[in-house]
């Protein structure tokens, strides 16, 4: 009999990963820290073409790009002269399941069919699970997916539970549990168990399926505005959101292209801590997942994440939310699209930037994603109070993570604020390098930093020689 304690089966989780990913994520092992990510993802994953053909058999892309007309007339409006870039956004909550995930998902649940799996297993409290369950539903396989909802007071947030409707209703069956390290333990547990897939967001097929989202975002605004977008915005969490659009928008040739994060202020906010996992509103793209994933990409539930924004991002912008709040309300009520609040947090990103770029730029929301009971405002507001968070109008800059939402008084009171990519590049150094210093490191080493930081050799350098 095998051991089933936390401690046997943590021991196992190499293996019991290799048995549900199918990858040697070995082979691709290079220096001492780096590994070959372009093969990786190159020799794993699925052309352009196979993906965009996988998608169209399931109910996944081709969504449509929307100006949002009414919203831009806004930003000249409070813009300086000669400012104000028109905001578009593509439309993700038109996929199966009703967000950008159906791509990740309809990849990786392909490639269990493919693969002679009998069922798939995702560890997700957002929009993937629905996703994976969607596309496992279609394929004629069981699924199951594992959420973390309840503090240990047995207190469940509004959203994730809308969640987990969203995925029985599609026919998965639903694991709830309390924050904390239970979550990683009962997916191995179930992964070893059960044989199925793992579904996991960060293997190569899951970032593959979105890179679709950045090629038609590209040959969509080629075909109608003559031109790629200036600046396109991901709402950043795990960071495929952000990976796989941007390697979608290279492919596509849109190179000059401009890829910004978004993620929800809640700094001070620790998400595996049962105090803090109900201070938050929302579960989208706030910085308690941001931060943590793109200084150490590895911390996920598979050997190498395929998500590897800091090769991809040029900026990085914060929002309170207070404005996600108000920006979800004006989106509904002037463009008359209701939607949740994941592409509304790179929404209230691209309202702030707009206004200060150029009049002839454009900006590209890259998402929206569906909404339902529990991702309307007034019940996460309502969440919110019964957990002690002051609610009030006033100036977004009062916001204490946690303690305030302040939702603004007025349009121009939507601004961004940009978190120091540097620091973050920097953070990612430290973090991998450990105790290691710059004469242990190989070539391939210091060049795989680079790369993984979209910066020169020679800065590597100077980052490792402080």
């Amino acid at each position: 009999m095998k051991d089933l304690s936390y401690q046997g089966v943590m021991g196992r989780k190499n293996d019991i990963m290799k048995d549900a990913v199918g990858i040697d994520y070995d082979v691709f092992e290079r220096g001492k820290i780096s590994f070959d990510y372009e093969e990786m993802m190159n020799n794993v994953a699925y052309s352009m073409e196979e993906m965009q053909s996988i998608q169209r058999e399931t109910k996944v892309g081709n969504t449509p790009l929307f100006e949002l007309h009414n919203v831009n007339k806004l930003i000249k409006k409070y813009s300086p002269e000669g400012k104000g870039a028109r905001v578009f956004i593509k439309d993700e909550a038109a996929n199966a399941s009703g967000s950008f995930k159906a791509r990740r998902a309809s990849i990786s649940v392909y490639h269990a069919k493919k693969m002679g799996y009998k069922g798939v297993i995702a560890a997700t409290s957002g929009n993937y699970g629905a996703a994976v369950a969607s596309q496992a539903a279609m394929h004629g396989l069981k699924c199951i997916i594992v959420q973390e909802v309840y503090d240990s007071n047995k207190k469940g947030q509004p959203e994730i539970i809308e969640k987990a409707r969203k995925c029985e209703a599609f026919g998965a069956e639903v694991i709830q549990l309390t924050v904390g390290p239970e979550l990683f333990y009962t997916f191995l547990k179930l992964l070893e168990e059960t044989g199925f897939f793992n579904a996991s967001l960060y293997t190569p097929f899951g970032i593959a399926g979105v890179e679709t989202l950045g090629y038609e975002i590209a040959e969509q605004m080629q075909e109608r505005e003559g031109k790629y977008p200036d600046v396109v915005i991901a709402t950043h969490a795990g960071g495929g959101n952000l990976t796989g659009t941007a390697r979608g928008l290279i492919k596509a040739g849109a190179t000059d292209c401009k890829v910004i994060g978004a993620s929800v202020d809640l700094k001070g906010l620790h998400m595996a801590s049962d105090k803090d996992f109900n201070r938050k509103s929302f579960t989208t793209g706030h910085t308690g997942f941001g931060i943590p994933f793109a200084t150490q990409p590895d911390r996920a539930d598979v050997p190498r994440n395929a998500a590897r924004v800091l090769r991809y991002m040029d900026e990085y912008l914060t929002v309170t939310q207070g404005e996600v709040f108000y920006v979800t309300e004006m989106l509904a009520q002037l463009e008359g699209l209701e939607r949740g609040p994941a592409g509304n947090v790179s929404l209230a990103a691209a309202i702030s930037l707009a206004k200060e770029m150029d009049e002839d730029k454009i900006i590209v929301v890259q998402e929206t994603e569906y909404t339902g009971a529990g991702k309307h405002p007034m019940p996460q507001l309502t969440f919110a109070r019964n957990n002690g968070i002051h609610i009030y109008r006033g100036n977004p800059k009062e916001n204490v993570p946690g303690k305030t939402i302040v939702i603004p008084t007025s349009f121009d009171q939507i601004n961004g604020k940009r978190l120091d990519l540097e620091n973050l590049k920097i953070k990612y150094v430290k973090n991998i390098m450990g105790d290691m210093k710059l004469l242990d490191l190989d070539d391939v080493d210091i060049q795989y930093i680079a790369d993984e930081i979209k910066v020169s050799v020679e800065r590597v350098k100077e980052f490792l020689s402080k």
